[in-house]
């Protein structure tokens, strides 16, 4: 069996690529088929089980679950890609912060995991399942720059350092290492900056070293590319404007009432997968079909999205619009987490937690959490027409994802099988 090492290379496509020497130094990068909605959780599913999201039913970063009427992002369990097969299945694997980390079949694994007190206070951690204690021999992990207003290099730099670790003492014989910075700063300011892609081209290099070290074969892949957005568009306040969704007011301010509301959207980039009970569909989808920035409206087995997670509808944006999960009408009104980074409470993907607001009330927070004083980090600004680059369309093959490596596929349906076959010695 040959070893391979797989690096995620978040947001890179084969234009920002020519800014990438390491990346190019492995071969050509050339323009993958991505899957739609080219998003994290499902271009990862797929990437990770050959299957396409109407067979593994990870639909979107986030979805509906019907049975508690709960809106839930960023899950990590494996269990959650409903496909038979994975592509370390009887390979000895290192796992290095890619998705659907937890109770996969993998020899070693990282993944970020805050710990949660009764309080509602959160420490930063990582589970570290390598054996190598990395936090020690690496430094602690910068979870702040993970995501958030101070979401940056240092995340990927830590990335690259372990995973270079765990390669040159473990071995593995297959290592999947996910490399994330790329795009905080392409959503924040758009996509292009060169500077940014230096500094992934040289965490991809550190791996790289380690990976030649261990004579493991390189792939470079990414799941999507960003493009330029202008105009973000408030689809849960049209549907409330309509009278289909419900909020329930309290002292934390409005929270979407998912039992009640008629029709609510899943807000994920620049799809929205829109949930409807008790009204017929097709008026939604008339409601939806006439306002800015929203290209179309599909059923979901019309854009290969076929599967009960799925919303009754599938709203797309127009490709220089994205989608807030913004359901209050009034400011004031906001819930308490809105101003906050809080992936698993909000009912929708929000960009804004990567705009910083005002750095003296951060300061003040961190000095309440120094004292062990209850505090609330409401240091995100709701700014959604700030937010200058996203993605979950199919955009031009050059500003799309792009792989890297020996005989490289261009469907990324086919990854799961050219892995495989490198393993094989193929």
């Amino acid at each position: 069996m040959s070893r391979v090492c797989v690096i995620c290379a978040v947001g890179l496509t084969p234009e920002l690529a020519a800014h990438a020497a390491r990346v190019s130094a492995v071969g050509k990068p050339k323009p993958l088929r991505g899957v739609f909605p080219a998003v994290t959780a499902t271009a990862q599913a797929t990437l990770l089980s050959g299957a396409p999201p109407s067979q593994h039913g990870v639909v979107a970063n986030g979805w509906l679950y019907r049975d508690t009427r709960e809106v839930r992002f960023w899950q990590q369990s494996n269990a959650l890609i409903d496909a038979p097969s994975r592509i370390y299945d009887g390979v000895r694997t290192a796992k290095m912060f890619w998705w659907f980390n937890q109770g996969a079949a993998v020899e070693w694994y990282v993944t970020p995991k805050p710990h949660y007190g009764s309080d509602g206070s959160k420490v930063f951690d990582i589970i570290d399942r390598t054996g190598l204690e990395l936090e020690d021999a690496v430094g602690k992990f910068p979870f702040p720059s993970f995501w958030g207003p101070m979401a940056g290099l240092p995340s990927s730099r830590w990335i690259a350092d372990a995973s270079a670790r765990v390669l040159r003492e473990n071995q593995p014989d297959l290592s999947l290492v996910y490399l994330p910075h790329l795009d905080y700063d392409h959503q924040r300011n758009g996509p292009g900056d060169p500077a940014r892609v230096a500094e992934l081209d040289a965490c991809v290099g550190t791996v790289l070293d380690a990976a030649a070290a261990i004579d493991a074969i390189p792939v470079i892949v990414s799941e999507y590319g960003i493009v330029p957005v202008s105009r973000p568009v408030h689809v849960n306040q049209v549907l409330r404007k309509a009278g289909w969704l419900t909020v329930r007011e309290g002292p934390f301010g409005e929270m979407l009432d998912t039992f009640e509301s008629r029709a609510f959207a899943v807000s994920d980039h620049q799809i929205a997968h829109v949930y409807v009970q008790g009204v017929e569909p097709a008026v939604v989808l008339r409601e939806l079909e006439g306002v800015p920035g929203i290209d179309s409206v599909a059923a979901p087995g019309d854009v290969g999205l076929d599967h009960p997670r799925s919303g009754e509808l599938v709203a797309i944006a127009s490709d220089d619009a994205w989608f807030t999960y913004d359901y209050w009408l009034e400011p004031s009104a906001a819930p308490d987490f809105a101003h906050t980074v809080d992936i698993h409470r909000k009912p929708g993907f929000d960009p804004c937690e990567l705009l910083m607001g005002s750095r003296a009330r951060a300061a003040l927070r961190l000095i309440q959490k120094t004292l062990g004083f209850r505090y609330r980090m409401d240091v995100v600004r709701l700014e959604p027409e700030a937010i200058r680059g996203s993605h979950g369309l199919r955009p031009e093959p050059g500003s799309g994802p792009l792989i890297v490596g020996p005989g490289a596929p261009d469907d990324m349906l086919d990854f799961h099988g050219y892995v495989r076959g490198l393993l094989q010695g193929g």
